[in-house]
C-alpha cells in the first residue's frame, strides 16, 4: 500500500495523548459515610468494572475512528510501476497487408479490427501510430479514429523486424517513459521474430481467419507466337480443400476473348492455355472469382504491336550465321561490308555487331561510342591477328577492359553464366553436360567485365559491361564451331534483345523495374503512364530512338497503364500485385521471446487497463471511521455503567 501524502501520517502519534489522558487522569473518588455498606460491596465491584470495560471499549472505538480518518486524508492506494509512471508512450501498429482480407469470425481481419480499436481508444489521449502505408507521431483520438477509418488495404508488407525499427523511431528519446507496441497482425510467415533490444514491450494480437481458403492467378507467360496466334499459358494454385473449381476469364480489355474451368480436387496447382489472335496491340485482363483473398484474383498484361529491333553487322567475315539468326519478325536487319561503311545510319541501330574487323579506326571507334552512349548495345568479334592497338581503343572507350596477345590453343566451352540476364528463363535447368563447342585460338583479357560464358580453364569466352560484349575468340569456321552450337541461338538473340528492353507482359508493383519505349523526344517531350483514374511522369532518360523508363513506388495499383507523349498513345505497361501474400502459413506467436500475447484487442485494451489502474482506498477508510462512530455510540447507550 502506498500513500499520495504520507506525511499525514505522523497525526497518528496524537493517538497517543488520549491513552495517556485516559491512563493517568487526575481524578479522585471522595469517600461518602454510609451507615450500612456490607450489602452494597458486591454491587459496587460489579459497577467498577463495567465501568471501566465501557470506558475501554469507548476509548478504542474513538481512536480507531481517529485513526481511519487520518489514513483516508493521507489517501492509501495500491498501483504498478506502469501505472504510477505518467510519462507513458503507445506505438500501434496495424496491419493493411493483402493477407488481413481473409475473412474472421466477425468479417474481413482489419475491418473487425479497426472497429475494434476505435471503440477502446479513449477519448482525449494520444497515440502514435502506423500501418504498412501510413505513420503518425502523438496523435490526438479524434485524429486518430478519423484517419484509421480511411485505412485501406495495401500491398505493402512489413516484417517484424521492419515493425520494431519503424516502431522505435515514433518513440521520444526519453528514458524514463513508459514505452509500449502494440502489435496487430495476422503475422503471416516472413522471418524469425528478432530479439527485443529496446527498452519498451510488446503487445501482440494474432488475428485468425476462420478458415484458410483462397485461389489464386500466380502468374502467365507466352509460351509461343506467331504472326497469327499467341499461346498463352496461366498459372493457379489454391489453398483449400473446400473449393474445387474454379473459372477463369480472359478478356482483352472489357471484350471476353475465352472462358475456361480449372478442377483442384486432387491437385492444388493447376495450369491452363489460352489461344487468341496476335492483333496490334492486346490488353490482357486474366480474372477469376474466389471467396478467399480478392487481390489476387485479377492479373494484368500487355501484349504491345512488334516493335522491330534494328541490327547491324559490320563485316570483314563471312556473316551469313548473323543473316539466319536475325531473319525473323521482329529484327529488321543490315549487313554492310566494313570498306564500304554508311556511318549515317548507325545512330539509327539498337545493336551493332563488329564481325571480326582487322582494325578498327578512330572514325568507327568515335561514332561507336557515341552510339553506346545513347543506349545502343555493341558486340565485338575479333578477328584472328587483328591490330589490338586499335581494338583496345575502342574496348577503353566502352569500359570493357582489353585484349593482349593470341594464344593458339584448343579449348572448349563448357561455362554457363546461368544467372546472367542473357540467360534468363533460357533453361528450365542447369545443363552441364552437353556438347561443347570449340575454339582453336583465342586473346588473353584484362577485364573486370562480367563473363557470360567461359572456357574449362574459368578463363571468358565472352564479356559484357553495361551494354558492351566482348568475344574473346573469332567465330569463323577455321576458329571454332561456336555457330554449330545450340548456345549460339540464345547468346546473339538475347544479347540483341538487350539493346531494347521493351515492357514485358507484367511487372510487380512497388518493385523497381526498367523498361525502353521506342520514340523519339524533341528537348522538353516527356512520357506519361496513365489510367483511367491516376496518371504519373516517371523518370526517363532519352536516347537517340528510344526512352528508358524507370518506376519504383509508382504505380501504386494493378492494372493495365497507358504510355502517352502529349496525350498521344505509345503503347501499354501492366502491373500486378506481388502474390507472396497467397500463401497462407502464419507464424506461433506464443514461442515468440518477450512478447505478451492476446486472443483478441479486447482482451488487451482489458490487460492494459487493469495494468494502469490505481486502487484507491481512502473510501473505505472513511466509511470505517464512520463505522466505529457509530458502534461508540452503540456501546455508550446500550453497555450499563
Amino acid at each position: 500500500m502506498q500513500f499520495k501524502h504520507p506525511e499525514l501520517l505522523y497525526a497518528l502519534f496524537l493517538l497517543l495523548i488520549p491513552i495517556l489522558i485516559h491512563l493517568f487522569q487526575l481524578r479522585r473518588f471522595q469517600k461518602v459515610d454510609f451507615t450500612n455498606v456490607s450489602f452494597l460491596k458486591k454491587v459496587d465491584i460489579q459497577t467498577r468494572k463495567s465501568s471501566q470495560l465501557k470506558k475501554w471499549l469507548t476509548l478504542l472505538m474513538r481512536l480507531l475512528a481517529l485513526a481511519c480518518i487520518i489514513f483516508a486524508f493521507a489517501q492509501p492506494f495500491s498501483a504498478s510501476k506502469t501505472a504510477l509512471n505518467a510519462n507513458k508512450e503507445t506505438v500501434l501498429y496495424l496491419d493493411n497487408s493483402f493477407s488481413m482480407e481473409a475473412k474472421g469470425a466477425n468479417g474481413p481481419l482489419m475491418q473487425r479490427a479497426i472497429q475494434d480499436i476505435f471503440s477502446e481508444i479513449k477519448e482525449g489521449s494520444k497515440i502514435s501510430w502506423f500501418t504498412n502505408t501510413t505513420s503518425k507521431k502523438n496523435a490526438t483520438s479524434a485524429s486518430f479514429k478519423s484517419e484509421i477509418l480511411k485505412t485501406e488495404y495495401s500491398y505493402k508488407q512489413l516484417t517484424p523486424t521492419e515493425v520494431l525499427l519503424k516502431a522505435e523511431q515514433l518513440f521520444s528519446k526519453d528514458q524514463s517513459a513508459d514505452k509500449r507496441i502494440i502489435y496487430i497482425s495476422d503475422f503471416q510467415l516472413k522471418e524469425a521474430f528478432p530479439s527485443i533490444m529496446g527498452d519498451y514491450k510488446v503487445d501482440a494480437v494474432q488475428l485468425k481467419p476462420q478458415a484458410i481458403t483462397n485461389i489464386s492467378i500466380d502468374s502467365a507467360y507466352v509460351v509461343s507466337k506467331n504472326s497469327n496466334k499467341i499461346d498463352l499459358e496461366v498459372l493457379l494454385s489454391a489453398k483449400s480443400d473446400s473449393e474445387n473449381t474454379v473459372s477463369v476469364s480472359l478478356f482483352n480489355g472489357n471484350i471476353l476473348v475465352a472462358k475456361s474451368a480449372v478442377d483442384f480436387t486432387e491437385v492444388k496447382q493447376q495450369k491452363v492455355n489460352f489461344s487468341f489472335e496476335n492483333t496490334e496491340g492486346f490488353k490482357g485482363h486474366l480474372s477469376i472469382t474466389d471467396a478467399g483473398l480478392t487481390y489476387d484474383n485479377d492479373l494484368y498484361f500487355s501484349i504491345n504491336k512488334p516493335t522491330k529491333l534494328k541490327i547491324l553487322s559490320i563485316n570483314e567475315a563471312n556473316s551469313d550465321f548473323l543473316q539466319r539468326m536475325y531473319n525473323e519478325e521482329e529484327f529488321e536487319y543490315t549487313r554492310q561490308d566494313f570498306r564500304s561503311l554508311n556511318y549515317s545510319i548507325i545512330p539509327e541501330q539498337n545493336c551493332i555487331i563488329l564481325n571480326e574487323l582487322k582494325e578498327i579506326p578512330a572514325s568507327l571507334t568515335a561514332a561507336l561510342q557515341a552510339f553506346s552512349d545513347n543506349g545502343g548495345s555493341v558486340l565485338i568479334i575479333p578477328s584472328i591477328d587483328c591490330n589490338i592497338e586499335s581494338y583496345n581503343t575502342l574496348l577503353k572507350e566502352l569500359s570493357i577492359g582489353s585484349i593482349s596477345e593470341e594464344i593458339t590453343q584448343e579449348k572448349n566451352i563448357t561455362q554457363i553464366v546461368f544467372d546472367h540476364p542473357i540467360y534468363a528463363d533460357v533453361f528450365e535447368k542447369r545443363v552441364v553436360n552437353f556438347q561443347y563447342p570449340k575454339v582453336n585460338s583465342f586473346y588473353e583479357t584484362t577485364s573486370l567485365a562480367t563473363p557470360i560464358l567461359k572456357y574449362e580453364d574459368g578463363k571468358p569466352f565472352i564479356l559484357n559491361s553495361g551494354n558492351a560484349f566482348l568475344a574473346t575468340a573469332a567465330f569463323n569456321d577455321a576458329n571454332s564451331n561456336f555457330i554449330s552450337s545450340p548456345l549460339i541461338v540464345p547468346t546473339l538473340y538475347n544479347i540483341a534483345r538487350t539493346s531494347l528492353q521493351l515492357p514485358r507482359l507484367y511487372y510487380e508493383v512497388g518493385t523497381p523495374t526498367r523498361f525502353a519505349v521506342p520514340v523519339s523526344l524533341i528537348q522538353d517531350e516527356i512520357l506519361t503512364i496513365r489510367d483511367s483514374v491516376n496518371s504519373f511522369i516517371p523518370l526517363q532518360q532519352k536516347k537517340a530512338n528510344k526512352v528508358l523508363i524507370s518506376t519504383d513506388d509508382n504505380p501504386r495499383v494493378s492494372g493495365t497503364f497507358s504510355i502517352e507523349k502529349k496525350q498521344e498513345f505509345v503503347e501499354n505497361v501492366s502491373y500486378n500485385y506481388s502474390r507472396n501474400e497467397s500463401n497462407l502459413q502464419y507464424a506461433d506467436v506464443d514461442t515468440w521471446d518477450g512478447v505478451a500475447t492476446y486472443s483478441n484487442i479486447s482482451n488487451l485494451f482489458d490487460s492494459i487497463a487493469e495494468e494502469n489502474n490505481i486502487n484507491q482506498f481512502w473510501k473505505w477508510f472513511v466509511i470505517g471511521a464512520f463505522l466505529f462512530l457509530l458502534a461508540e455510540m452503540f456501546i455508550l447507550k446500550f453497555v450499563k455503567r
